[in-house]
């Protein structure tokens, strides 16, 4: 098996299915373009902007508009082949100039949602750009300023036509995400979502790790769980298996074709519903039971008070942040529970289980023990 055949990339290209571009990336691609024109004047047609992972995708611009001491600039979403409800929206945003030391500032304009309940990476108040997206824009203003010896200080609204509309589709109204949608992306690139497709390139990185040797492999939800598990173990590439949502399809393939060892290492909120008994953490196929969480919070020491808080908290993340205030280990307890339920799939095959439970940012908030 030739060198970078396994692992994430391997499963990508196995799947056969066209990539696309997160909402987070178009933001940055059309903050890019009119922070560029709004300093020179003319707007880069196509804009390069470059990715978490490295890559330089270029994006075609739909709206130029200058004048009146800001800019305009919109890019249009290809999804790729994902279903995905924003496939082909516009992105807008709308850059002034700040005084200096202002730094960048975010403000949601049309379609773009607002942050009204606690429990999520972002203040309440807060426009729903997420913290990856920001960073994004935030680096790529920079550069700008950089090339124009200007300062990066620019107020950034950001807009998606009819977003308010497309958000009737999304979690958003459920979250307290209000107005809109959310601009989101943690590697600026949307993966082709195809069930069979996913599952078939699992079963392909669990052969190709085998194949070459590779006796612990990590069940991954997304890039930034891959992260952590490479910290944690120095894991190759290889040994890394993007399972998305299907845990099930990881934990059935390794039961007949086994591994010495086997980490599982993703969201809290999402390996939460594998405690649960869920093998499927897909948003539309299994919820967050945060019933489940307050029977657990009960169980690692929380009164009845607390519990109910749990119960009726917004999201995971919300219930985790109650725990954590009041001592109540309650990642740890999830981790436990769904290595309790891994180990039930795997029906007694030699395979050694633990998982790590991360927040959005990548830190641990909760592990299990082998």
């Amino acid at each position: 098996m030739a060198e970078g055949d396994g692992g994430r990339s391997a499963q990508l290209k196995h799947t056969g299915l066209r990539p696309g571009w997160t909402t987070g990336a178009c933001a940055t691609a059309a903050a890019t373009a009119a922070y560029t024109a709004l300093l020179s004047g003319e707007f880069p047609d196509p804009v390069t902007v470059t990715l978490p992972k490295g890559q330089t995708p270029s994006f075609a611009l739909a709206v130029e508009e200058l004048g009146d001491g800001r800019a305009t600039a919109g890019v249009v979403k290809d999804a790729g082949d994902d279903p995905d409800v924003t496939h082909g929206a516009l992105v807008r945003v709308t850059v002034r100039r700040l005084p200096p030391g202002s730094g960048v500032v975010f403000r949601a304009g049309p379609g773009v949602g607002t942050v009204t309940r606690p429990g999520l990476p972002l203040d309440v108040g807060e426009p729903a750009v997420n913290p990856v997206p920001r960073q994004m824009m935030r680096e790529h203003i920079a550069r700008v300023a950089e090339r124009h010896g200007a300062g990066p200080d620019a107020e950034l609204t950001i807009a998606v036509d009819h977003g308010e509309e497309i958000a009737r589709s999304t979690w958003n109204p459920r979250l307290g995400i209000l107005g809109g949608l959310s601009i989101l992306g943690t590697t600026g690139i949307v993966v082709p979502y195809s069930c069979s497709a996913w599952i078939d390139s699992i079963r392909r990185g669990v052969d190709v790790a085998r194949a070459a040797g590779r006796t612990h492999l990590a069940g991954c939800t997304g890039s930034t769980s891959e992260r952590t598990v490479v910290a944690e173990y120095g894991l190759p590439e290889d040994a890394l298996l993007d399972m998305g949502d299907f845990a099930g399809a990881v934990l059935k393939y390794v039961r007949r074709h086994p591994v010495d060892r086997l980490t599982v290492c993703g969201g809290f909120a999402k390996l939460s519903k594998l405690a649960a008994g869920h093998l499927d953490l897909h948003s539309g196929r299994s919820q967050v039971d945060k019933g489940f969480l307050a029977g657990l919070a009960r169980r690692g020491g929380a009164g009845e008070a607390l519990a109910a808080e749990v119960a009726g908290a917004n999201t995971g993340l919300a219930a985790l942040q109650l725990c954590r205030a009041a001592g109540i280990p309650l990642g740890d307890l999830v981790a436990v529970a769904a290595r309790d339920q891994a180990l039930s799939v795997l029906r007694g095959a030699p395979v050694a289980v633990d998982v790590i439970c991360i927040d959005r940012a990548g830190a641990v908030v909760g592990r299990s023990s082998l």
